[in-house]
């Protein structure tokens, strides 16, 4: 079962191969998603400063009635954040408005400001110093883990050729139809996890007819393959959702995608209408 399964960070810390997504879930509604999605059996749960719902699901951690070494924590560096007193002030914060004694990974939410999100500008130097107060939270014991989210090549680098600890995952959009492979490629030679967010493209994919036959001959639905997908490509998939339903159903993947099928799915013309969701930054580029 999924939920049972890891993989191995540069580090050699595990982390479980599925994880719950928290983005637009309320922080008044937090804890008890949390809660419900651990009795379901997940043990990655994925926040960021930007969610505004951090307190929330700390204290779904700390309530579940799960040991807390036996939890994966995430949470972002929130993207606005390019200097190093800012960093580390900003991790401490998160530690303490999650009220936990460290978090499992803490990784910066985007190169960019949202504001100005791929609009040309990298922020190199602004992202080393984020990236070198992540490191010493590292090695103070505060995090587990570090990484980034967003990174492209170019973004990766910098923090590659000037680190002390290298980046242990990036998290980017990807799915069937969008599926950043040039990406992924190079992080998995750099020893990068690439973790996938919106796997099921904000569910904007369930109207892809093409995706919707290929499910009904697995017996599965159009989430259900399309997270499989992502996990066949060796990525850490992260799908959001506050229903215990959809919780239950988006770990329910004990099938295989064929050779053939998965390679229909690699070519699968580009996707990238999110409907109502296409204004934020990473759906539809820089911020209107």
């Amino acid at each position: 079962m999924v939920l049972n399964e890891t993989y191995t960070l540069s580090n050699g810390v595990q982390i479980p191969k599925l994880g719950l997504g928290t983005w637009f879930i309320e922080d008044d509604q937090a804890p008890q998603a949390v809660r419900e999605a651990i009795a379901i059996g997940y043990r990655h749960i994925d926040t960021a400063q930007a969610y505004a719902n951090e307190r929330g699901v700390g204290e779904g951690i700390r309530t579940c009635g799960v040991a807390r070494d036996q939890l994966f924590v995430t949470t972002k560096l929130a993207a606005e954040i390019k200097s190093y007193q800012e960093a580390a002030n900003a991790i401490d914060q998160s530690i303490r408005t999650m009220g936990l004694d460290y978090i499992d990974m803490m990784i910066t939410h985007s190169p960019q400001p949202w504001a100005d999100f791929r609009a040309g500008e990298h922020f190199f130097e602004g992202n080393r110093e984020a990236w070198r107060a992540l490191e010493d939270a590292y090695k103070a014991g505060k995090l587990r883990a570090i990484g980034v989210s967003n990174f492209e090549q170019e973004d990766l680098d910098n923090i590659l050729d000037s680190c002390t600890v290298a980046p242990m995952v990036d998290q980017v959009l990807a799915h069937v139809g969008n599926t950043p492979f040039d990406l992924i490629r190079y992080s998995q030679s750099k020893g990068i996890l690439v973790e996938a967010y919106s796997p099921v493209a904000h569910g904007e994919i369930l109207k892809n007819e093409k995706v919707a036959d290929m499910a009904r001959n697995y017996n599965v639905t159009v989430p259900q393959l399309c997270i499989r997908y992502t996990l066949q490509l060796g990525l850490l998939p992260l799908p959001k959702t506050a229903n215990p339903e959809h919780m239950r159903s988006n770990a329910q993947l004990d099938f295989e995608i064929s050779g053939e099928d998965m390679d229909a799915l690699i070519r699968m013309e580009k996707f990238d209408d999110y409907g109502e969701y296409s204004f934020f930054p990473v759906f539809g580029g820089k911020a209107q």
